[in-house]
């Protein structure tokens, strides 16, 4: 095969790729928003038919010879080419150790996993879901080693959200969150009582909720002829190509906040992916770089602007107004500091800012323990709700509250929480690069997101997967350094909290 002939296998090969991601997301998508809940086996049985599909596309011998001869000849490719010529070599080196039969049953696993624990949830039965999970972790464990069978399959897990992160960079991270902040929250903790949110615990008609998400959607800066909004049990976002992004939440009439920053979170997800390059499109490059430059985009919306007085400042007159007289007994800054409320918490997606991290610590502690076989599935009820109690001193009232909260294990998500919290680590060095250019506070309080839209999209969402997570951050922010997210936490909670 000569360089020109790959180069036109390389287009149909892109194109018959993404056609396959596009039916198995669309899939998985409407599986977890609309669909009937007694479709979940025919979908499962069509997801591994094109797990299939794609397992012979991405390991076949035209394939494997089309990228060889690109490689052989990489110095003669633009840099876009060659890039996704060593992605797509990197993404078929893990593809191919992978028995066929293994690949193609892992996808239906999937989604059997991800029903069961939708059924299992509403019901609070961790029981009927334990199976499931077990398999889930054994699969993934035996992936990992046909992967890399000299390394610790956590590892490798970790690396396939994270390129270059390992158990050993985790530890010494969330070694330093804890001896920083868990300090920091004993004094929040000791002064609660300057704090009340009440007023957010009252009844707010889910029907006005879906308005306020439309109008912060706009305030964001979302192109609603490419992204929508659905309802789901947790929320998640979904892209196609910069052309679809779909983004999802969940309304609870006594928690108006909830949604509201489920919004925002998966807003900053969709704003990622609506501004990579048109040049990268339908392409390995067309996404974002990692699992934490992903949620690094996420968190600094949910947190560092949307949690911002400034930003608080811009949405609340229309709450006050669209869910009068609900708030007419709150001014602007009582209404930041509820926003803002610190306090030991049940549910991950719904922590605040400060002990976010802490729910993150402790599922990474159980998949840790789950991979050297200290523990089991079914030992993870007892475990999560000990740690709940040990880390941040609340009691767990039943699995739908705790261990089944989440969705990322049904869905064969392993390895991926380390990145929420690294990633809103990454949020305040953004901010920190940002205030040497502009006034970042004073663009969010004056409504002016898209200055910080602009920034981001030129620093990081234009590139897509042009570089490796860790250099496209250095590229950003120079060296990673989480006293800079301690240090934005103890100043904006020591000022919430008059400490």
């Amino acid at each position: 095969m000569t360089t020109a002939q790959a180069l036109e296998k390389l287009k149909s090969y892109e194109q018959a790729d993404f056609a396959l991601g596009h039916a198995e997301g669309l899939m998985f998508y409407d599986g977890a928003t609309v669909a009937p809940k007694g479709s979940a086996e025919v979908r499962a049985a069509t997801l591994a038919e094109l797990s299939r599909m794609s397992y012979e596309l991405t390991t076949s011998p035209e394939t494997v010879e089309m990228l060889e001869t690109l490689k052989a000849d990489s110095a003669s490719l633009d840099p876009v080419t060659a890039r996704k010529v060593e992605l797509l070599y990197r993404d078929y080196d893990r593809t191919n150790k992978i028995p066929k039969d293994e690949y193609i049953a892992y996808s239906r696993l999937m989604s059997q996993s991800d029903a069961v624990w939708h059924e299992a949830k509403e019901k609070s039965d961790f029981a009927m879901f334990e199976p499931y999970l077990q398999q889930m972790f054994d699969t993934n464990k035996r992936i990992a080693l046909y992967i890399e069978p000299g390394k610790h399959p956590y590892d490798t897990l970790l690396d396939g959200y994270e390129r270059g992160l390992t158990r050993a960079s985790c530890d010494s991270f969330f070694t330093s969150l804890r001896q920083k902040l868990v300090p920091l929250i004993r004094k929040v903790c000791e002064n609660a009582h300057r704090v009340d949110d009440a007023p957010l615990q009252r009844i707010f008609p889910v029907e006005k909720q879906r308005a306020f998400s439309e109008y912060v959607m706009d305030l964001i800066g979302i192109d609603k002829n490419h992204c929508i909004l659905g309802e789901t049990e947790h929320p998640f976002t979904t892209d196609f190509s910069k052309y679809d992004v779909r983004i999802t939440t969940h309304y609870h009439e006594d928690m108006v906040a909830s949604s509201l920053y489920s919004v925002i979170h998966e807003g900053g997800h969709a704003l990622y992916e609506l501004h990579t390059g048109d040049e990268l499109q339908f392409s390995v490059l067309g996404g974002g770089a990692s699992m934490a430059m992903h949620e690094s985009q996420s968190r600094f919306y949910e947190n560092i602007i949307g949690r911002s007085r400034g930003f608080c400042g811009l949405i609340f007159p229309w709450l006050k107004r669209e869910f009068a007289p609900l708030l007419d007994d709150v001014d602007d800054d009582r209404f930041y500091r509820m926003i803002n409320k610190s306090t030991p918490s049940l549910i991950r997606t719904e922590a605040d800012e400060l002990t976010y991290c802490l729910h993150v610590m402790i599922r990474y502690e159980l998949e840790k323990r789950l991979f050297e076989g200290e523990l089991r599935a079914k030992d993870l009820p007892g475990e999560w709700n000990r740690m709940y109690k040990e880390y941040l001193g609340v009691d767990v009232p039943d699995d739908r509250h705790g261990v089944l909260q989440d969705s990322h294990w049904a869905d064969g998500n392993i390895g991926y929480f380390p990145s929420y919290a690294i990633g809103s680590a990454y949020g305040a060095q953004y901010k920190r690069e940002m205030q040497k250019e502009f006034d970042f506070d004073a663009a969010v309080a004056q409504g002016d997101i898209k200055r910080i839209s602009d920034w981001l999209e030129q620093k990081i969402w234009r590139h897509g997967r042009m570089m490796d997570p860790g250099d496209l951050f250095a590229s950003v922010c120079g060296k990673f350094d989480p006293e800079c997210y301690v240090g934005y936490l103890t100043d904006k909670y020591s000022e919430v909290y008059s400490l």
